[in-house]
């Protein structure tokens, strides 16, 4: 009985695992005057030794099994007179008299065993040896899952909060405030579907007053896909240090995402470069979804030109293609989160169709006030539900 008091005094406290482990076995092996013990957890299926007192020793898979299958404890007082276990190599091996094997367990869940021993020439264990260790092997197990539920909560804790550094972090890589463009209205707009996502979207200022849109979508979503998205907007800010034609740094792009991509991982990429003078629009599109270019009699018209998603072909060629910008007309550059949302009763996506009626509905009113339409839209699209992928939206209007 004093073992007992003592064992719920010493397993009171908080104890990180490894040495929770250490304490349930040193009392184990002292409540029952065993030579040799040794705990172990389940771990994906398979047992591990989390601690052990005694010289190296190995229990018998007999042994294991059975406790493990009949969640009973085992008690062998004398294994020369046990015909199941006299013949066992590792108790002949080991000079194992008398062995005890009790579960660990909670609530008819089985997480582990505490093995004990002695060897031959000392007495063997009693029955209420068994008694005593089943006591303390189920009061310890209770105390093994509060401690391991407790350290799978810090954990959690710690990697929310290293979640929401890197949403911080990543909020603060987008633009905060648009281009001031002469004659040039532009919104953006970024939801990430999880707490970081693989969206991006960028404003240029160009020595020559010229504005630079970009948009891009890394295949897959959370931590990976932002690291992904990190390294490209570096690459894009490297390169817009030397401009040049659009269709080049689409070449460069690509052969930079092919070093640094997984293969199960690509980018698609546009980006153009609006003059505020003439109204002239150059762009590159990289397998993106195709701008909308919605002008101001209502018609609509797709930026296709370009070539492949960046990260997959090294030998992948672009184009540059061109518009112009008239005044009233409204581009609008959005990733696949956008058309692909679904309504969760019909799964029904928001599709290309419905966004290009939505624009020219609105094509008379502010940037700012055509995104979020887009994004109210979408929204009731979905009933309010969370994302199933990241949304980035850039709308960009010309006014004058």
């Amino acid at each position: 009985m004093q073992i007992l008091i003592r064992a719920g005094r010493e397993l009171a406290g908080h104890q990180p695992l490894s040495e929770l482990f250490q304490t349930i076995i040193g009392l184990a092996t002292e409540a029952v005057a065993a030579k040799r013990g040794v705990l172990m957890t389940l771990d994906g299926g398979a047992l591990a030794v989390r601690a052990a007192k005694g010289e190296a020793f190995c229990i018998s898979t007999a042994v294991r099994d059975r406790v493990l299958e009949d969640k009973a404890s085992l008690l062998v007082q004398d294994t020369q007179l046990d015909e199941a276990f006299r013949s066992r190599e590792s108790i002949l091996q080991q000079r194992v008299r008398s062995f005890m094997a009790v579960p660990l367990q909670t609530n008819e869940r089985v997480i582990g065993l505490i093995y004990v021993d002695v060897p031959n020439l000392l007495p063997d264990f009693t029955r209420d040896d068994l008694n005593l260790l089943t006591v303390l092997a189920n009061v310890a197990a209770v105390r093994i899952e509060r401690e391991r539920l407790a350290e799978v909560e810090q954990t959690e804790r710690l990697l929310v909060r290293e979640l929401e550094q890197a949403a911080e972090i990543q909020r603060g890589l987008l633009p905060a405030v648009p281009p001031g463009t002469t004659g040039l209205e532009v919104a953006g707009y970024n939801a990430p579907c999880r707490t970081v996502g693989g969206d991006y979207y960028d404003y240029i200022c160009y020595s020559d007053g010229s504005t630079g849109l970009v948009v891009a979508d890394v295949a897959g979503k959370g931590m990976a896909a932002a690291l992904l998205m990190s390294c490209l907007q570096a690459r894009v800010r490297l390169l817009e240090e030397e401009p040049g034609p659009l269709a080049e740094m689409a070449n460069r792009l690509n052969r930079s995402m092919i070093a640094c991509c997984p293969k199960n991982r690509f980018v698609t990429f546009f980006i153009c470069r609006f003059s505020p003078e003439t109204g002239q629009v150059i762009y590159c599109n990289a397998g993106h979804n195709a701008p909308l270019l919605v002008r101001a009699s209502g018609r609509a018209e797709k930026l296709e030109v370009g070539g492949p998603i960046l990260g997959i072909l090294p030998g992948a060629g672009y184009r540059q293609g061109e518009c112009k910008l008239a005044p009233r007309d409204t581009l609008v550059l959005y990733s696949d989160g956008v058309t692909e949302a679904a309504q969760p009763a019909t799964e029904e996506e928001f599709g290309e169709k419905r966004l290009e009626e939505l624009v020219r509905q609105h094509r008379q009113e502010q940037a700012s006030m055509i995104l979020d339409k887009i994004v109210q839209e979408i929204d009731s699209w979905t009933a309010g539900s969370p994302p199933a992928d990241d949304v980035t939206l850039v709308v960009a209007r010309r006014v004058g």
